[in-house]
């Protein structure tokens, strides 16, 4: 029997595209595949439609695959959708998506689809139109002006001051456009020679096209954002009737230091954003927030959901800034942070918003009410996931820890979430607290209750999966904790990761074995601050500027700078030296083609197709690494098959000689006959990752389905690698073991003296 075939349209014709995006890959990552066939669809910003091959699922920006959708996916009509899909989930944002547009067209087609219809859309995506409507209905709004496009062609600072002064505003003053959303297009003005360059960055935001823009009045207060599920008593909630409004605990956003409002960064960079679920507010005011919330959702006609966004004065106004008639999907959005705080997860409520539709079309009963899902779940492995730790690198650590958790194979595995503070204590989490938003809101979370020993991991797992980056969950130190205890766990032993966490060791132990590294030295802060001279270790090694300077024990770019100069490169030593560093390590300027490869295996070694990390400035900063939209990679790299085999050759023998296991990733610089300074092409390795990232759009993940690995299955095949690693150690239950003398040591000089 033919599964229900749901289509994810993500992408779109609006300037949210790449937030879209995201929460497209989201949405795919947890549609109970068990119930329904997941189909994939992209809109590009010309409004063609493609249908997305898994390759191009779990990239991070849209650019690293749109310029091949013409040769590698299937280009589609509107009118192809009724033959390919039953029920359209709209991941798409903004104008042409939330706005009626398509809606209206999934009506015509007869297709049911996620969210309110088309006149609630409309209503929902313009700021100017549904606050009239609001304040027709007695709901509180903040007073405003409304610009259209033309007077902003003509407006001039005596012109706005005169409105502003007929409209009583006094600064500060919010100016955004009316179209818009994850806060794009948003100023925050102090000032009358502020306003004009705020008013024509809203009007133009998208450069497709002019929109009028809202200038508001600043609201004090706590600010919230409430959402609302109608209920069904077939979608599988467990709702004892349907149709009315059900209110998820609502969530206090607190805006970084410095900044007046929750910009996009802060939204979708990881541990940027600060939101406290439930808010920080007496039940009664929380109770009167969902009600005017829902009251304001009836008078739009919003259907099936709804995300608003508002202010709790001090006075006790509840004011309504934003109703959404849909929601950012990304993994920590605000939707399954709330779900989650009553034991809702990412996969359960997907299914249940798509349930709800269906359930209103007369469509879901008897369909898949009857079947169940049967997993023997005390067969299970018993997978404890390790993430956070005491690194820079910590909230990266948090989102991997999350995807892994959310992407191990529920039938094959049973989760068990383990946060490690920053004095790597254990805390076993819930759904509520492992979708917090940073570290920060955890560790203020946990309490003693949950906390857990060491010693208690083999009491309630099979397997640990190092989701750490950096710190001791990288440099060996866990990997030794965890062959003390007996635990399989992923990637590569004690002396393959203490190895490699140190940038300067490996790169000597490989320049002896015959690779090609970057020179560099190591200065500590010490011999620094006593002020001797640099000319040494710069003459000595055969520097010359531009350089490098780094943590040689740090990831994610943190504390990497360019120098070009003696004064720039002392300048900037100093400031490092002030982020608590003992050593620095100065580095060659490398010029070529900047690679990242990804590995997997144990003996029988898979090298993924590598990527070109393109960044726009001299350093591939982290907001490039992680931000959704930022940052490019073309996978493949853009070499020949010849080159390509060459780089993937010399990957998998640095991984073979340095005694890798599991998994890794290798940054590396591709140097053909013109850039290499030796005149032959070479590969310079610049570090390997024995832990590297796994958050949702990884380059692991876009190589891995470059030839045709999904996420989920990349997981368990790692997994499933420690496991045969560690099969030494002879299990009795899941509580005790006997564990036989560690092989890695043996392995890595077998691997060594063969090469």
């Amino acid at each position: 029997m033919q599964r229900f075939r749901v289509g994810v349209f993500m992408g779109g014709r609006s300037v949210e595209s790449e937030v879209s995006f995201n929460s497209g890959r989201t949405v795919c990552d947890h549609i109970d595949v068990d119930l329904y066939q997941v189909i994939p669809i992209f809109q590009k910003k010309s409004g063609g439609l493609y249908l997305l091959p898994l390759k191009f699922l779990h990239r991070g920006k849209i650019s690293d695959f749109e310029h091949r959708l013409e040769k590698e996916a299937k280009k589609i009509d509107w009118d192809d959708l009724k033959k390919l899909v039953d029920f359209v989930y709209i991941a798409t944002h903004g104008f042409y998506a939330e706005d009626g547009t398509l809606q209206g067209m999934l009506e015509v087609l007869k297709i049911p689809y996620l969210g309110s219809k088309v006149f609630a859309s409309a209503c929902g995506i313009d700021k100017n139109f549904q606050k009239q409507i609001l304040r027709m209905n007695g709901i509180e709004v903040a007073n405003d002006l409304v610009l259209s496009p033309k007077q902003i062609k003509n407006i001039s600072k005596e012109k706005i001051s005169k409105l502003l002064q007929k409209s009583k505003f006094k600064f500060p003053l919010f100016v955004k456009p009316t179209l818009e959303g994850s806060s794009l297009g948003i100023s925050f003005v102090e000032s009358i020679d502020e306003i004009i360059p705020a008013l024509e960055k809203a009007c133009y935001k998208d450069v497709t096209r002019e929109q009028s823009v809202l200038v508001e009045e600043k609201i004090e207060g706590m600010e919230f954002t409430c959402i609302g599920l109608q209920k069904s008593k077939l979608a599988g909630l467990d709702f004892k009737s349907s149709g009315e409004w059900f209110g998820l605990p609502i969530t206090e956003v607190i805006h970084e230091k410095g900044t007046a409002f929750h910009d996009y960064e802060q939204k979708y960079m990881p541990g940027r954003s600060t939101k406290i679920t439930p808010a920080r507010c007496s039940e009664k005011d929380s109770k009167k927030i969902q009600d005017v919330c829902v009251k304001a959702s009836e008078i739009l006609g919003f259907t099936n959901f709804f995300r608003t966004d508002g202010f709790l004065t001090k006075d006790g106004k509840i004011v309504i800034a934003d109703p959404n008639t849909l929601s950012g999907m990304g993994p920590a959005s605000f939707l399954f942070h709330q779900a989650a705080e009553i034991g809702i997860n990412h996969t359960k409520l997907i299914n249940y918003l798509i349930n709800l539709e269906l359930d209103k079309q007369g469509l879901l009963e008897g369909i898949f009410l009857n079947k169940k899902i049967k997993t023997k779940k005390d067969m299970r492995k018993k997978i404890a996931v390790l993430f956070g730790g005491d690194s820079n690198e910590r909230e990266i650590s948090l989102e991997s820890g999350r995807n892994v958790c959310y992407k191990l194979s529920p039938s094959k595995y049973e989760v068990i979430p383990i946060f490690v503070d920053d004095q790597m204590n254990l805390y076993k989490l819930c759904p509520r607290l492992l979708i917090q938003n940073s570290t920060r809101e955890i560790k203020d979370q946990a309490r003693k209750d949950i906390q857990i020993k060491w010693a208690d991991l083999p009491k309630i797992s099979d397997f640990v999966f190092i989701a750490l980056h950096g710190g001791k969950g990288e440099n060996g130190s866990v990997q030794g904790a965890l062959e003390t205890l007996g635990l399989p766990y992923n990637g590569s032993g004690v002396l393959a990761s203490s190895l490699c966490m140190d940038k300067h060791k490996t790169n000597n132990f490989l320049s002896k074995k015959g690779f090609d590294v970057p020179k560099s030295t190591l200065i500590g802060k010490k011999r620094f601050l006593e002020k001797q001279s640099l000319s040494e270790d710069l003459k000595k090694n055969g520097f010359t500027f531009p350089l490098i300077i780094k943590p040689p024990d740090d990831g994610c770019s943190m504390y990497v700078k360019k120098v070009n100069n003696r004064v720039d490169l002392e300048k900037k030593i100093k400031k490092y030296f002030e982020s608590r560093k003992d050593v620095v390590m100065i580095e060659e300027c490398l010029f070529g083609m900047e690679l990242t490869c990804g590995v997997v295996g144990n003996d029988n070694v898979k090298v993924f197709p590598p990527s070109n990390s393109v960044c726009v400035g001299d350093i591939l900063s982290v907001e490039e690494k992680f931000l959704p939209g930022a940052g490019e990679n073309q996978t493949p790299a853009p070499l020949s098959t010849k080159d390509l085999t060459f780089v993937q050759k010399v990957i998998k023998d640095v991984y073979l000689t340095l005694g890798c296991k599991g998994y890794v990733r290798i940054d590396c610089f591709y140097q053909d006959e013109k850039t290499s300074p030796t005149g032959k092409k070479r590969l310079v390795i610049l570090e390997i990752n024995t832990l590297p990232a796994l958050t949702p759009a990884t380059c692991i993940f876009h190589q891995a389905a470059e030839i045709g690995i999904n996420p989920m299955e990349l997981i368990g095949e790692i997994v499933e690698l420690g496991f045969d690693l560690h099969k030494n150690f002879v299990f009795k239950g899941s509580q005790t073991f006997e564990v036989q003398p560690p092989l890695e040591e043996k392995v890595v000089k077998k691997t060594l003296s063969s090469k």
